[in-house]
């Protein structure tokens, strides 16, 4: 049996999620012989290139490093050989090209954030929330040509509360994929790993995908039951955020991102995506069988914020016009009211203009 300090090792990864597993190998006393990661990228106002946090870890820990442009690139690929890999080993990076995959004589493993063969694709964490799953897990498995298919190593499941988000997901998952990664390592060490084709698998119920999430992907659709917006929500959140255009009687839109919500078993008879508010602590949006609480959330240009601190200074009671103390909280509540007005509430824009209307002759 090799030992882990003479099993030469190649890590490739980019993200936070990746971070954690090489640092359980480097505290761990395995054998890093170098570390691939993506490109630095501009980002920020600034547009000042950014180091990836893999990138940063390897830098703060002397590592050898590559950060190709593109995988087939043949000098890339002398400058990996050169590193005579014995393993590699992949967590959220790219898709790699045989020539790559193939090259280590023990092969090159992949440690994925679902029970696969579920959720193969680039954000399984999110669909897996956003599917309002109970469970979900993380995979290592050996690469082969499809993506996310070869012969799975270890699983390991994990529940999901129906309160946690994707971030909460994530964090869990990171944690423990990387004393998965390094099981996984001895496991090929010791020659005990015992590799079963996916397709041997038993999946309960039909296979879902993880495909890459768009802007246009995290637009929320009031028009669905409570519960399927309220999964969809924290599967964006906090990352990249479920959104909502809501319009003025003017016909100007804003964009709002939502972060929290809460699920009100309440019927109606409104149209979806009516939206009601006390103007100090609640805003709720009425979807096809309730309301849908809104918790957190956040304006353009504007930082993250709980419901009532939005509405925090907004001193207007039911009744319009017996605690205003001035003409600009009117302005500033009318204008509140006129960002969240939705799309599909039309008429809501003319009880506005009546509000303002009618508040406005109050303060004379």
């Amino acid at each position: 049996m090799v030992e882990k300090k003479n099993l030469r090792i190649v890590y490739m990864g980019t993200p936070d999620f990746a971070v954690e597993a090489l640092r359980c190998l480097v505290e761990g006393g395995y054998n890093v012989v170098g570390v691939i990661t993506m490109p630095d990228k501009p980002a920020g106002r600034g547009h000042k290139l950014q180091f990836s946090p893999v990138k940063q870890y390897a830098l703060e820990h002397n590592l050898p490093l590559l950060q190709p442009e593109k995988l087939k690139d043949e000098a890339f690929v002398e400058a990996l050989r050169a590193w005579k890999a014995d393993l590699q080993i992949v967590v959220a990076f790219r898709m790699l090209p045989e020539v790559v995959w193939n090259m280590p004589r023990l092969g090159t493993f992949n440690l994925h954030a679902s029970l696969l063969p579920q959720y193969r694709g680039a954000a399984p964490i999110n669909w897996a929330v956003i599917n309002g799953d109970t469970e979900t897990g993380i995979t290592t498995f050996f690469l082969k040509h499809e993506i996310d298919t070869g012969e799975v190593i270890q699983q390991v499941r994990v529940p999901i509360a129906d309160t946690d988000n994707v971030g909460i997901v994530h964090d869990k998952l990171m944690l423990l994929g990387g004393r998965l990664v390094v099981e996984t390592v001895d496991a090929i060490l010791a020659g005990t790993v015992k590799s079963i084709p996916q397709e041997e698998m038993a999946v309960v119920g039909e296979l879902r995908p993880a495909p890459k999430i768009f802007k246009d992907t995290c637009r929320i659709d009031w028009n669905r039951p409570v519960k399927r917006i309220y999964d969809f929500i924290r599967g964006l959140s906090p990352y990249p955020a479920a959104w909502t255009e809501l319009v003025q009687p003017g016909g100007e839109s804003v964009v709002v991102k939502i972060f929290e919500t809460e699920k009100i078993g309440e019927s109606h008879q409104l149209t979806p995506g009516t939206l009601q508010t006390d103007g100090k602590t609640y805003i709720r949006v009425a979807a096809e069988d309730g309301f849908v609480g809104i918790c957190s959330l956040q304006l353009p240009g504007k930082k993250r914020l709980k419901t009532d601190e939005l509405l925090r200074g907004f001193r207007l009671t039911e009744g319009y016009g017996d605690e205003i103390t001035d003409c600009h909280s009117v302005t500033s509540y009318c204008k509140l009211l006129h960002s969240f007005c939705s799309v599909t509430a039309n008429h809501f824009a003319v009880l506005l203009q009546l509000i303002c209307s009618v508040t406005a002759t109050a303060l004379q």
